[in-house]
């Protein structure tokens, strides 16, 4: 976190202290011309634009943030994190009747009795004490869309929300890309779960299963003199990706899944990226969750999203469609249009098998079967999910702690809701995407074994 001071006389007015990239701030600061900048660093905008229009500027903002920023001249201060959560940020309150905020939970674990995460898009204010959600778009409500898919529209709006991408797609252009691959044993990242619970603050199952593979990946990429990632968190939410999606059972439905995903995003895909990134020092944004394209791409009707097989349609086919240019193409077709792979699955199959046998030795079957006694709350269904959870207590025993993890039922990275689009799926609760029976072209049921080492490609993040 950075902070910055903001005055008009001879004494500082307010402070604030920033997590994260403003991506307008040089449109911001021609809104403020008569203010004296003393940084050339984005977030200083936050305490200006706080001066000039109070705590209703948040929407202005454009990018990933989480800050708290403190008024002196009355001491009264204000919080707020981006519209999606992709910057972390907890909030606690002390016994003493004070109240903390942190970007890592664990800074808060001695101090506060009782912690959550805080809302994206959301501000505190200690003059009203209490969150206000300050992002509203359309798609919120859930209501469904009925805009036109027009593929153009889309590519423009994914390439106007990220001026990264292009300036990356120039540099590659003149220089060529360069290729790395980084290979990492299943002992290697069974040896790092630790760290990565520690760094992550969770003991959810599929964040642990992806965010392994990343923390080792960042480390590797750190150690090349990288400092900035693209990364691809909020395409499978946004289009409905992920494989269980093809069991959607009408467009409603399909629709009111995605948004549900786009709402718990911080609390699962940004927390990974952020925090496996950040425990290297490493940055990762993620343009798919530009607040215009979320827009764009939320206000398309969503039978355009519906996965269809007997038109040629598979999972986020508008996406692959927008970007199939036959006279300058992005990518080889096969690559394009090939079959989603979550993350955890994608380094290789042989990551998950050997994490669950890991689990088996760590964990007896009467552990489990007493796991509601010991775990009350949340309680893990799976050794694997009991492994972790033994873990994470080590790190973080208090109550506040295990209530920021989300629960509940989950196939192929599903929400509890979507569980009931097929009845077989009860019977096989499982985050990975070979999960979802019938549809993986190598789920669990008609698996081979696979002897190869885990990789990852240095290209792309996520799929």
């Amino acid at each position: 976190m950075v902070v910055f001071g903001c005055s008009t006389a001879s004494y500082w007015e307010e402070y604030s202290k920033v997590n994260g990239e403003i991506y307008n701030h040089k449109e911001l600061k021609e809104r403020l011309k008569s203010h004296v900048f003393r940084t050339g660093s984005d977030c200083e905008v936050i305490a200006h634009l706080y001066e000039k229009y109070g705590e209703e500027f948040v929407n202005m903002l454009d990018g990933m943030f989480s800050f708290v920023l403190l008024d002196t001249r009355d001491n009264s201060f204000i919080a707020a994190r981006d519209a999606i959560g992709i910057t972390p940020l907890y909030m606690g309150w002390g016994l003493d009747g004070s109240t903390w905020f942190a970007s890592e939970m664990k800074a808060l674990s001695d101090d506060c009795e009782r912690f959550m995460s805080f809302l994206p898009g959301h501000i505190y204010s200690s003059k009203t004490g209490g969150l206000r959600r300050w992002y509203n778009p359309t798609w919120y409500a859930e209501q469904i869309p009925s805009a036109p898919y027009e593929p153009l529209v889309l590519r423009k709006a994914f390439e106007k929300g990220s001026p990264d991408l292009r300036a990356a797609r120039e540099v590659a252009d003149y220089l060529g890309t360069r290729h790395h691959e980084f290979h990492f044993t299943v002992q290697e990242g069974i040896d790092a779960l630790e760290e990565v619970i520690y760094h992550t603050e969770t003991y959810d199952v599929t964040t642990i299963r992806a965010s392994t593979p990343m923390f080792l990946m960042s480390r590797k990429i750190k150690s090349l003199g990288v400092k900035m990632v693209l990364s691809g968190e909020g395409s499978d939410e946004i289009f409905g990706g992920y494989l269980y999606f093809h069991k959607a059972p009408n467009k409603e439905e399909f629709h009111e899944e995605t948004c549900r995903k786009i709402k718990a995003l911080h609390l699962y895909d940004c927390l990974r990226a952020n925090k496996s990134t950040s425990a290297w020092g490493l940055e990762a944004r993620v343009p798919f969750l530009d607040k215009e394209f979320i827009d764009v791409a939320m206000g398309i009707d969503p039978e355009w999203k519906m996965i269809r097989p007997d038109l040629g349609r598979i999972e986020k086919w508008i996406l692959r469609n927008a970007f199939d240019d036959e006279e300058n193409p992005y990518l080889p077709k096969h690559i394009l249009y090939r079959q989603k792979e979550q993350f955890s699955d994608g380094v290789g199959y042989s990551w998950i098998d050997g994490l669950k046998d890991h689990a088996n030795q760590q964990v007896t079957d009467a552990m489990l079967a007493n796991a509601s006694f010991v775990y009350p709350e949340n309680t893990p269904t799976t050794k694997e999910g009991y492994y972790y959870r033994t873990v994470f207590e080590r790190f973080f025993p208090k109550n506040a702690a295990r209530s920021t993890v989300p629960g509940g039922p989950s196939v192929a990275c599903s929400t509890a809701k979507a569980v009931e689009w097929d009845a077989a799926w009860s019977k096989n609760l499982d985050p990975s995407g070979r999960a979802a029976l019938g549809v993986h072209v190598a789920a669990y049921d008609e698996a081979k074994s696979a002897n190869e080492a885990p990789a990852i490609n240095g290209s792309p993040i996520k799929e």
